[in-house]
């Protein structure tokens, strides 16, 4: 009988050293996604991050971020960084699409699966994991229609245009898309201005620049939401808010607010949050053996100041930016 005791104390010490060691061992597969930001100055990129990080402690996942400060460079010292310390996966807004194929082979040579958020690789690129971006032609494209209805409705047909750094693939798409709707719908683009910095006082300098310059323009396509909010407080200066109609791309609480008191026509959101939810979920498939989408390009749903509190805005709302927002 005491023999008997002792087997069975045996064998349960064993299975419990067994599943301590399991535990353990489990624990220490607890994977790490890192997200590297262009920079964390910008709202949309804090807000891409909180979908990382919320999507990541969803799946069990450590997170950690970096921020490139609109360099090259930095960002793929970030990268190495990440690495080294041991990251499984990573989820990027790259400073550009076109500092991303020396990242893009070093990652490889890591087997570092990579989702892009926001900006995708440049063109031709293939050995990444996912590419989570909205559909920038074809919202190009209805942004353009919608403008020159702006235009149009304002007895012209001059558009000004404020434009994302033409260096990243998306702000190529948009351009293209806008520039075939605007012809096809009978309007002008007569001048189009470059961001550096994705900043409101910059929108406000350009689109002051840009309405001195031509001020025949009767619409501003706005293709980052700081130009909305740049060409609504040119407008109230200059007197001619409702004269000019405005649209843009991306979505905030700041834009949302004067699509409310029509200072903004419509703006076409983007899903930040979105992005680096769906970005994290496909970096984590691809380190657990599930199947990837390689390339998602989300919806830009336009939403006017009539619809804005409807509930399928305030659904597309919810993945634009943090509740707390």
């Amino acid at each position: 009988m005491r023999r008997s005791k002792y087997a069975v104390g045996l064998f349960t010490g064993v299975a419990m050293a067994a599943l301590s060691l399991a535990t353990a061992a489990q624990a220490g597969e607890k994977k790490t996604v890192a997200y590297l930001a262009p920079s964390l100055d910008i709202s949309y990129w804090q807000w891409v991050g909180y979908g990382v990080k919320e999507k990541a402690k969803e799946l069990g996942m450590d997170y950690v971020e970096y921020t490139s400060e609109n360099s090259p460079a930095k960002q793929m010292d970030n990268a190495r960084t990440a690495v080294t310390k041991g990251v499984d996966a990573i989820v990027i807004g790259p400073v550009s699409s076109t500092s991303t194929p020396p990242l893009l082979a070093y990652l490889k040579s890591q087997n570092i699966p990579i989702a892009f958020a926001g900006i995708g690789p440049q063109p031709g690129q293939t050995d990444y994991t996912s590419s989570v971006t909205a559909n920038n032609y074809e919202t190009g494209k209805a942004q353009g229609e919608f403008v020159c209805k702006l235009a149009k409705d304002r007895g012209g047909n001059q558009v000004g245009m404020l434009s994302l750094p033409q260096d990243r693939e998306n702000a190529q798409k948009y351009l293209k898309g806008a520039q075939e709707a605007l012809k096809a719908s009978g309007c002008d683009l007569a001048q189009m201005l470059e961001t550096r910095g994705l900043t409101v006082n910059e929108a406000v300098t350009q689109a002051n620049d840009m309405l001195t310059a031509h001020p025949d323009i009767k619409a501003i396509y706005g293709m980052y939401d700081e130009a909305g909010t740049g060409a609504a407080k040119v407008l109230q200066t200059r007197g001619l808010t409702g004269k000019v109609g405005i649209a843009v791309a991306d979505g905030s609480p700041t834009t949302i607010s004067l699509l409310k008191s029509n200072a903004i026509q419509g703006i076409f959101f983007q899903e930040a949050v979105g992005q680096g939810i769906d970005g994290t979920q496909q970096v984590f498939n691809a380190i657990s053996g599930a199947p990837i989408k390689k390339d998602l390009a989300l919806v830009m749903p336009l939403v006017t100041a009539d619809k804005v509190d409807s509930p399928e805005a305030k659904a597309v709302i919810a993945r634009v930016f943090p509740p707390a927002n």
